[in-house]
């Protein structure tokens, strides 16, 4: 059965990172972290995360980097959630370059530089990564540490929402209702809002609301605005 399988992993990988498998010390790390067949015990699953990261093991340098952000059994620590996040991103790992230019965007554990944040978004994004994607898609949308170009912010927006990113859809169909980069379309707009709308993203729960009072790119429809307005304010939307 699957718990036997996981007793059996545990002990294949004890054995193995006691002999200074990186691998294996960052499998068995992974297993404390997520409670997989052992558990949860985030001490021991950093203590294990730095055993690797400390032989430049990218994931274990990323996971032990999230860590630190989130005080996750250890001291929350944004300085070194950033170092652990570099290391990683320097190996090429897209989601330490997206966490890397998350922090270089807010300003968290390393000074705000949004020419470096978008730098390390593109990093991810051309790895297909669909947060960097959509992240940087917003800094081109408002000219943030890159030119502002409408029409790169839809390209991006587009990946990110095509892989099911909800903030990405949202902020596409934003585009669509308004003109900007694209046509004005509100067909698309309403499309796009519902996709998002569907998986309870409050934003676009409000804005197809508002398309089914106003009438645009849908038919007019007062009860699926008051339902979908109702939906938006259920999830703590003000405006709604």
């Amino acid at each position: 059965g699957v718990s036997q399988d996981y007793g059996k992993a545990k002990h294949l990988f004890t054995q193995a990172a006691d002999q200074g498998f990186a691998k294996a010390q960052f499998s068995l790390g992974y297993m404390y972290d997520q409670s997989k067949g052992v558990p949860q015990d985030y001490a021991e699953a950093a203590r294990l995360y730095r055993q690797a990261a400390d032989q430049g093991f990218a994931k274990a340098q990323f996971n032990l980097g999230y860590m630190y952000d989130r005080g996750k059994g250890v001291s929350q620590n944004y300085v070194e959630a950033a170092r652990l996040y570099k290391l990683a991103a320097e190996q090429g790992l897209a989601t330490a370059q997206f966490h890397l230019g998350y922090m270089y965007d807010l300003g968290k554990g390393v000074p705000q530089n949004y020419a470096a944040a978008a730098r390390l978004y593109r990093q991810a994004a051309e790895q297909g990564n669909a947060s960097a994607q959509a992240n940087l898609g917003l800094m081109h949308y408002l000219g943030e540490g890159v030119p502002q170009d409408y029409a790169e912010a839809v390209r991006l927006f587009t990946q990110a929402a095509e892989q099911g990113l909800t903030n990405a859809q949202y902020q596409l169909g934003l585009l669509y209702e308004r003109g900007d980069g694209v046509p004005q379309d509100y067909v698309e707009a309403a499309r796009l809002y519902a996709l998002a709308a569907e998986q309870q993203d409050a934003l676009a729960q409000y804005a197809l609301g508002y398309l089914y009072d106003q009438g645009k790119g849908v038919p007019q429809n007062y009860v699926e605005a008051a339902r979908l307005y109702k939906q938006a304010a259920e999830q703590g939307y003000a405006r709604a």
